[in-house]
């Protein structure tokens, strides 16, 4: 089943600026066979729902790995059944209707 997803990590006590934690976040998810798309607030995720799950948990993992003891993440899902729709089709219908 495929999923899109929509991830925001956030380190806790890592300071103000967390760009290094998120830039080794993004390498990470990026070494799924998943589409990544980062935003100003989050990463969009698009792929196998089990590819998906693995790789927010392999980013993760690899934070604690490099010594952020604690993460919090929100995690939007949303999956359907009669197509297969992407990031940009999802833009595009909106768009459409902004014409």
């Amino acid at each position: 089943m495929k999923c899109m997803a929509d991830l925001c990590v956030i380190p806790i006590g890592e300071g103000v600026s967390v760009a290094d934690e998120i830039a080794e976040c993004h390498r990470v998810l990026s070494s799924f066979p998943i589409d990544v798309r980062l935003h100003a607030y989050g990463t969009n995720l698009y792929g196998d729902w089990d590819a998906v799950f693995a790789a927010i948990k392999a980013c993760h993992e690899r934070l604690h790995e490099q010594g952020v003891v604690r993460l919090s993440s929100t995690i939007k899902v949303g999956t359907r059944t009669d197509k297969d729709q992407h990031f940009d089709d999802k833009i595009d219908a909106v768009t459409a209707r902004l014409r």
